[in-house]
């Protein structure tokens, strides 16, 4: 996890007493840093001095009657008597109520550093600690840094600069430019010539004029040392980094939240750290430690704090948990169909395997019908087989054919039907049926032959999704489709362009045999029955509150629009759709109760004062409750709500 840092430059010091007298100090006492409640404004804590001011307010009783709500105290009368303020000890609480929103909570704490642990020259280093459920988190450092120890990072990032910048990354800056200018001044006149000239020359010209390269001229006259020394250097930058820069400063994440120095010199830092709510966890506590650190040397380990503890209010633990059930219609008759592609010859309707896909398609069919013979649940009681023609030819030859084609069909699987059927027998084996299946024969399987002379239906959505029939034709066969007669509808699509493409293509696809199975669950006598079951998509919904995944939980519940939909839309904050579904409900104790935190999100105190008392005379356990709830813990103490009396 990053780490925020908060830099604070510290110039105080404790007045005659150095660092080393400040420690023995800080040892002696075991001093450590304090971990507390940060200020709330929703739920201010108890101080020295005055309460908060608690509001009169006039509400109807669980009966109906009129209730003063105000403050008041017994006089020396032992007369009850308003008063506006009340002396308070002052509270040092070890916890606090918070409230989970959109399946997150927020802890907010403040660390309290006493000026006494201060120093210029140290760094305080704290660590926070999260404990949820059975697991610990080390949360984000927080670092409180001195100015003279800042300093003395500064220093050591300047020495370490030094160094980086005393490495050479200019080759040229190893060689002994007098020496080769010299050289080539007194022996090579020709080349020095080059040293004012831009002009490019290369290696090999070079060598030809003069015997030597520029390569083997440069390195002659390089100082070698020195370059072996820069070498050394740059090998050493991670060595050197490490010596110079002892504790390094941390740049990235700089943490933002409020920082105030008390006028006592203390250093009061407010920590936020939100978190994700799990199932089941109830609270979250919170423990600091720390060290103190004088350069890269722990110089004391500041102690542990005393744990705060967070309870964490969940709205998911209004839920209802209620079984819920639902009524299922299990029909005695069911259907099924199917249809295949039977292609039987021109004008013909006998059928044969090798045409076309008929094997294929035929083989298929018998699986279906096999799967059905043996079906567990169901008995097989008839099968309508129905064939289509294609629209071109009469209507009236069309109308025999079909006829002829679907008596066809149906005659090759009653034989099928038959010598299965027959093959089960002889075997003694009937899925579903008592293993002496000879003397519990189930009726014979009637086919029933029907046709549909052209199959015009099919061929409108043909037509209307196929890409390659142009807008315009496709208007037109609309106009024609609404003929009344089929022979002059059909004569009428032979003028449009795409009449090739219809025949071809589409009217294959109308040369159909379907088939609708017709059957009956086993064992079950009427027409209908009557189950009742578990409704498992609403008790998932109210596994998703249970859960925290709210989203999930509306999206569930939202078509029942009931208690639990309220408490998902309550969760989310979405108090109006929440109060939509409640305000109509009967008035139970839970209703009440989510009514109370609805009205006073809408700053209704009298409405949500009236239900939560309500609430509490239904159900007791609320007034405990109302203490977690923090717009329930608001009301209770801005009126002084005792519903026990």
């Amino acid at each position: 996890m990053r780490k925020w840092i908060l830099a604070a430059g510290i110039a105080l010091c404790l007045f005659g007493c150095g660092s080393q007298g400040k420690l023995r100090h800080i040892r002696r006492d075991s001093m450590g840093a304090q971990v507390v409640l940060a200020d709330d404004g929703e739920l201010p804590e108890l101080a020295m001095g005055e309460e908060p001011r608690r509001d009169t307010m006039v509400v109807d009783d669980p009966d109906g009657n009129p209730v003063l709500i105000m403050r008041a105290v017994k006089d020396e009368n032992g007369e009850m008597v308003a008063t506006d303020v009340l002396q308070a000890a002052k509270v040092t609480a070890r916890f606090r109520n918070v409230a989970e929103r959109h399946g997150r909570v927020d802890l907010n704490f403040r660390i309290v550093v006493p000026e006494a642990m201060q120093d210029r020259n140290w760094q305080l280093r704290f660590y926070p600690d999260l404990f949820v459920l059975e697991d610990s988190l080390r949360l984000d450092p927080i670092l409180i840094t001195g100015a003279g120890y800042r300093n003395a990072q500064f220093r050591g990032y300047q020495h370490y600069q030094r160094f980086l910048d005393s490495i050479s990354a200019d080759s040229t800056r190893f060689v002994d430019r007098f020496q080769l200018e010299m050289f080539l001044q007194r022996n090579l006149p020709e080349i020095y010539r080059f040293k004012t000239d831009s002009t490019l020359v290369s290696d090999e010209s070079f060598r030809s004029h003069y015997g030597v390269t520029e390569r083997q001229a440069l390195e002659h006259y390089t100082n070698q040392f020195v370059v072996r020394r820069n070498r050394w250097k740059v090998s050493r930058k991670d060595e050197m980094y490490r010596k110079y820069v002892k504790v390094p400063i941390v740049t990235e994440g700089l943490r933002l939240d409020t920082v105030i120095v008390s006028p006592d010199g203390d250093i009061l830092y407010d920590y936020v750290q939100s978190i994700h709510v799990q199932p089941r966890l109830r609270k979250a506590t919170v423990l600091l430690g720390g060290d103190i650190f004088e350069e890269d040397r722990r110089i004391y380990r500041i102690p542990r704090t005393d744990p705060l503890t967070f309870y964490i209010s969940s709205i998911s633990g209004l839920s209802d948990d209620a079984v819920r059930y639902k009524t299922v219609v299990t029909e005695r008759r069911v259907q099924a169909n199917t249809a295949c592609y039977i292609d039987f010859e021109q004008g013909r309707a006998d059928i044969h395997k090798e045409t076309g896909n008929n094997r294929e398609e035929m083989e298929r069919i018998e699986g279906n019908l096999r799967s059905l013979l043996e079906n567990k649940v169901f008995d097989l009681d008839s099968i309508i087989v129905t064939a289509s023609c294609s629209p071109e030819g009469s209507y009236e030859h069309n109308r025999k054919l079909s006829l002829m084609r679907s008596e066809s069909v149906s005659n090759y699987f009653d034989s099928f039907l038959r010598h299965y059927r027959d093959s089960l027998r002889r075997t003694g084996f009937h899925i579903g049926l008592d293993p002496s299946y000879r003397e519990n024969r189930p009726a014979d399987i009637r086919l029933l032959s029907r046709n549909n002379p052209e199959n015009w239906q099919m061929l409108d959505a043909l037509v209307r999704d196929d890409g390659l029939i142009s807008g315009t034709d496709k208007e037109e066969y609309l106009r024609i489709a609404g003929i009344p007669q089929p022979d002059l509808r059909e004569e009428r699509l032979q003028a449009l362009p795409s009449y090739r493409h219809i025949r071809e293509v589409l009217y294959p696809r109308l040369r159909t045999v379907r088939f609708d199975f017709h059957l009956h669950r086993k064992g079950l006598q009427k027409d209908t029955i009557h189950t009742t079951v578990v409704d498992t998509t609403y008790m998932r919904g109210v596994q998703a509150i249970r859960d925290r995944e709210y989203e999930q939980a509306v999206t569930l519940l939202r078509p029942y629009r009931d208690y639990n939909t309220a408490v998902a839309y309550c969760a989310l904050d979405y108090n109006a759709s929440a109060l939509d579904i409640l305000e109509p409900l009967e008035r139970t104790d839970r209703v009440l109760y989510l009514l109370a935190i609805l009205y006073s999100r809408r700053g209704d105190d009298k409405r949500a004062v009236e239900s939560y008392l309500k609430a509490c005379r239904l159900n007791p356990g609320f007034v405990h409750r109302g203490n977690l709830d923090p717009e329930i813990a608001q009301l209770v103490r801005r009126y002084g709500l005792n519903p026990e009396q």
